[in-house]
């Protein structure tokens, strides 16, 4: 059984459209509007401030300039289960922020590793010195 959800995404806050299908399919993907378009406006959900942050912080090419998140199914026959598809794929993007990323603890380099570093610098300093002019 999945784990329940923390923040699920409302459906009415989601915006859809059907269009055609691009790819093989033949005679029905010509014909009928089977592909879905998502649109989800992330500042005007009802998510908490955090998690419209880190979604609009998202490096990700499906969110415009406007901060709409749009996304396109058409994995399967019908307009239904590429709905489906596509709300649980927003699920998915919704839910890879929801955890804040950790906080990094500054550290300090170790007495070996600062050892090895210095050892590698002197062994490097080494093979330069020693090049040079060819005395006979």
């Amino acid at each position: 059984m999945p784990a329940p959800l923390k923040f699920p995404v409302d459906e009415r806050e989601v915006e859809f459209s059907a269009i055609r299908a691009q790819g093989a399919g033949g005679q029905n993907v010509n014909k009928v509007s089977s592909a879905v378009h998502l649109r989800f406006d992330i500042a005007a959900s009802s998510l908490p401030d955090a998690i419209k942050e880190r979604l609009l912080a998202l490096n990700d090419s499906r969110i415009t300039q406007e901060g709409v998140l749009v996304l396109k199914a058409q994995q399967h026959r019908t307009q239904e289960m590429n709905r489906a598809d596509a709300l649980a794929r927003l699920q998915e993007v919704v839910d890879s922020v929801s955890n804040p990323p950790k906080a990094r603890r500054a550290t300090k380099p170790t007495y070996g590793s600062k050892q090895r570093r210095l050892a590698g610098k002197s062994q490097r300093s080494e093979i330069k010195a020693s090049r040079g002019r060819v005395s006979d």
